[in-house]
């Protein structure tokens, strides 16, 4: 079976006195480090983290002491896996292995179409 396995990445960057720049280099630090691994076909984005008082989202990122803390998204397709604990044990071990020292956390699970019509 086929699967969309989303994970959530907590990445750090230094040096950085605003939100937009700190979202905008750790998408390209974890983009470059996926690329340099040929994974181009790992989707990468900021998280959405809700608003303790009104609920509402906001890009997952945070500032102290001009180092962030940015919340990253990263969605691939799995193919034939043998279950949804299949499918993000093989999501994991791919992308832990090009972003080593990297939090990795799976946050949804969906099984897709097969291309395969018989399974």
């Amino acid at each position: 079976m086929n699967y969309i396995v989303v994970m959530e990445a907590a990445w750090l960057v230094h040096d950085v006195e605003n939100i937009d720049d700190a979202i905008g280099v750790a998408i390209s630090e974890a983009g470059k480090r996926l690329n340099q691994k040929d994974m181009d076909y790992v989707e990468v984005g900021v998280g959405a983290t809700n608003c303790p008082a009104c609920g509402e989202p906001f890009d997952s990122a945070y500032i102290a002491a001009d180092t962030a803390l940015v919340g990253l998204v990263l969605e691939m397709d799995v193919f034939n896996a043998e279950s949804e604990e299949h499918a993000e044990r093989i999501a994991k071990s791919d992308v832990g292995g090009a972003l080593r020292d990297v939090p990795l956390d799976v946050i949804a699970v969906e099984q897709t179409e097969s291309d395969d019509e018989d399974e």
